[in-house]
């Protein structure tokens, strides 16, 4: 039964009966118990934050901290989790309150940036900061939230000049749905640089896998669409959790938006709830995770369940092409395809819905819908006609918007959408790309992903192979732990958000080298 709630200035139609199917889906998180490593200090070098040696944990027990005194420690990779520890007072009675300040970060530059200095365009709680008072000692803190770190930083703002404390057993407990136990050992002969890219990925996608697949467990812990599908098909040759993948869907078929429009992220506490973001990309991606999880589960019932609800993000899609079959453009926020400043979107939307309609033909001729196969093809002979009115045949480029602009995502998305339909020239449309480098280039390991997977479905390999070196390999030498939300070897110091201390530093949309290793490579 449908259950339509007025939410401000849009509704939200829930599907109880996929809600239920979604709660019974609901993992039991795996816990696992972390110590500290070593304790730290962290430097700045020519280009970075960094790490160094200071003493190693056992050496916990003897450091007396007191007014400004602080210590790092390094858990020695990146966990997702819940913290405790105990404080313990050394000298005098305590005479006073311990205030302390605890952060945690996933990278250096979160210990070292000062929060105070932060004037971002996004909520400042985003920062794993806390400040505490503590009557009375000793005390075991635990911390009532869930942070993703791999440092921890706790400096004594002040006791009294009476006495100090010292730390012991700092524990983390950490979360995930993910058992490592199902992913298979890759060959012995894998080349060393990308079996550590895989592992990177694997604790990516890991500490990504919650209680759904969250984008990033540190900011901004919801199901993004996005980010899903990049999961899903890492799922399916790594971890093989396709509960997660079905629980996600019935979700986002069950809290859709005005006329059923799959929203483009999902709140989970405290109720679920459908944002009021809508994406085109992000709803026909839909359709593209349900025709996935039906090719790698076979699952009929799914299948049948949510196909409706794919389709519907056809039609509504479908009513944003012009009369030549061009998807009309708009000044909006209305289509992510990535986060490259100044980048036009409307050729990369015209590829994803080409690239999405093959999938929901699938969809209909697996139920032998023959209605719903003849309408969509027609849509897709339409989309690709407007496609290559967007062919710039002297540039052998296509081009997009008003100011006929050329960007790598346009050309990536015609060719993984085969608007040419001929491998051949999709490669050269590829080298061609990467010949001349158009100005808008590519910034997230989103955008990353699809061009690579582009090169290994066009008979480019090793080129993908050496953009994955030049890319998540240059991740891993700036110091990687897991796979980040935003990377520009050129510009590392890009952040959609006015400060990197609240980009995400493990993030779902990141775990891509697994998939392509996995799928493509081995």
């Amino acid at each position: 039964m449908a259950i339509t709630n007025s939410i401000e200035n849009f509704e939200m139609i829930i599907n109880e009966d996929f809600i239920k199917k979604a709660n019974a889906l609901t993992p039991e998180l795996i816990q696992t118990e972390v110590i500290p490593k070593q304790i730290v200090n962290i430097v700045q070098d020519e280009k970075n934050y960094k790490s160094v040696f200071q003493a190693n944990i056992d050496e916990l027990k003897n450091i007396k901290m007191g007014r400004n005194d602080l210590v790092v420690l390094d858990f020695g990779n990146h966990n997702v989790g819940y913290v405790k520890f105990r404080l313990v007072p050394v000298g005098s009675p305590p005479d006073a309150p311990a205030y302390i300040r605890i952060k945690f970060g996933e990278i250096p530059i979160e210990i070292i940036e000062d929060s105070n200095e932060y004037d971002g365009d996004i909520g400042k709680g985003w920062i794993q900061e806390e400040f505490i008072h503590i009557d009375v000692l000793p005390a075991v803190i635990e911390m009532p939230r869930r942070y993703a770190f791999r440092y921890m930083e706790i400096k004594v703002i002040d006791t009294s000049p009476k006495y100090k404390v010292v730390l012991e057993d700092v524990l983390c407990t950490a979360v995930t749905s993910g058992d490592i136990s199902k992913v298979t050992h890759l060959p012995s002969d894998m080349e060393i640089d990308l079996v550590e890219m895989d592992k990177i990925a694997l604790r990516t996608i890991q500490g990504c896998m919650q209680k759904g697949y969250e984008d990033g467990p540190k900011r901004d812990r919801r199901l993004w669409i996005g980010d899903l599908r990049l999961q899903a098909q890492t799922n399916y040759v790594t971890f093989h959790n396709d509960n997660l993948v079905k629980h996600d869907l019935y979700l986002y078929a069950g809290l859709t938006m005005n006329e059923g429009r799959v929203g483009a992220c999902l709140f989970t506490n405290p109720k679920y709830q459908v944002d009021d973001t809508a994406l085109f990309d992000y709803s026909l991606f839909f359709v593209s995770i349900l025709y996935d999880y039906y090719v790698a589960t076979k699952d009929e019932e799914t299948r049948k369940d949510l196909s409706a609800t794919a389709y519907q993000q056809i039609e509504l899609a479908a009513r944003e092409m012009d009369e030549d079959g061009i998807v009309k453009d708009k000044e909006t926020w209305w289509c992510f395809i990535d986060w490259a400043d100044g980048l036009n979107k409307q050729a990369g939307a015209q590829g994803i819905l080409i690239y999405a309609l093959r999938h929901a033909i699938k969809l209909a001729e697996w139920e032998n819908n023959t209605e719903k196969i003849e309408r969509y093809n027609k849509y897709l002979q339409k989309a690709i006609t407007g496609a290559m009115k967007l062919w710039d045949a002297e540039k052998g480029f296509f081009i997009s918007g008003s100011e006929r602009q050329i960007s790598w995502a346009s050309q990536v998305w015609m060719v993984l959408a085969n608007v040419f339909d001929d491998k051949i020239k999709n490669a050269q449309l590829l080298e061609h790309t990467i010949a001349v480098n158009p100005k808008i280039r590519m910034v997230t390991p989103y955008m990353y992903h699809h061009f690579i997977e582009a090169l290994v479905q066009n008979n480019r390999k090793e080129e993908a192979i050496k953009f994955m070196r030049s890319y998540w390999g240059e991740m891993v030498k700036d110091g990687a732990d897991t796979f980040w939300e935003l990377y520009d070897p050129i510009d590392k110091n890009v952040t959609p958000y006015g400060s990197k201390m609240v980009n995400s530093y493990c993030h779902a949309w990141s775990c891509s080298p697994s998939y392509i290793i996995r799928k493509y490579l081995m």
